[in-house]
């Protein structure tokens, strides 16, 4: 095999390690598949055959990368300051919640909208911000 196809899935196998690979498309999959035959038709010395997949893999690589960064954007919540009434209602907690229902309410909605399991990193700022003012609002932290 040729240096260029090892090193096409190292990357794939790399990608899929790190768990970047968990939010793949059927269209990605396909577009990964195409341009791994065109790399194979490249190093098997048909050019001509190679170039088109390979090419139109990265075109359409750049366009997802161009597309999930306007989405990325457009998802993030603009910080600013927040009130305990804000807190409240983004936590879910009452007027009432001693500080270990905060923390409750904290550890099972991060746990559901964390970087890691698809939320994004603005609104997990966002709940622990909560947290925090209502901790502090409590008398704790």
């Amino acid at each position: 095999m040729s240096l260029l196809v090892l090193a096409a899935i190292a990357l794939a196998g790399w990608m899929w390690w790190t768990g970047r690979l968990q939010r793949v498309t059927g269209q990605d999959a396909v577009a990964i598949g195409v341009g791994l035959l065109g790399l194979i038709l490249l190093a098997k010395g048909k050019p001509l055959l190679g170039v088109a997949p390979a090419l139109l893999t990265g075109l359409y690589a750049l366009w997802r990368f161009n597309r999930g960064e306007k989405e990325r954007k457009s998802r993030e919540i603009p910080p600013g300051p927040m009130d305990v009434a804000e807190a409240r209602a983004l936590l879910g907690v009452d007027e009432h919640a001693d500080a270990e229902a905060i923390r409750a309410a904290h550890r099972r909605l991060i746990a559901l909208t964390h970087p890691d399991r698809g939320g994004t990193e603005a609104l997990a700022r966002k709940i622990n911000a909560a947290r925090d003012v209502l901790l502090r609002h409590h008398g704790e932290k």
